[in-house]
């Protein structure tokens, strides 16, 4: 998950809870407050899920977003799915854009937030989308 602002982080993480649905195993988080930590953590593999706070400085969830999936995409490697907080209903075209799996708008609902982790975690272990199958 990132976002420069940890009271941001922890909301991400309140909302979307530690098991977001009974079929999803306990998730864990790994923070990342910059983009090279991102970076890193989806070249290492074994990241199911990025989870990026499009509102987050200097650059925003969206611009890493589509960083992952146009470097990721030159070399061939699996993507795992985005989920891309925005602040405004309005700003889901530019998550569109920087082809997100899925969009959260903030104030986070945390029912809504847990249903699409685990929605996106379901998909990634069924193999329809990226990520490290067999790992919730």
């Amino acid at each position: 998950m990132h976002s420069h602002r940890p009271e941001v982080r922890e909301q991400i993480r309140s909302a979307i809870g530690r098991r977001p649905a009974a079929d999803i195993g306990r998730i864990d988080f790994l923070d990342a407050t910059g983009v090279a930590e991102v970076l890193m953590a989806v070249d290492s593999g074994g990241v199911d899920v990025v989870v990026l706070d499009g509102e987050a400085q200097p650059t925003g969830g969206i611009g890493i977003s589509r960083q992952i999936h146009q470097e990721a995409g030159r070399r061939g490697a699996p993507i795992p799915p985005v989920i891309l907080v925005v602040k405004r209903a309005d700003d889901r075209w530019l998550a569109t854009w920087a082809q997100a799996s899925e969009v959260l708008v903030h104030p986070l609902d945390p029912v809504t937030a847990a249903e699409t982790v685990a929605h996106v975690l379901r998909r990634v272990l069924h193999g329809d989308l990226a990520g490290t199958p067999g790992r919730p």
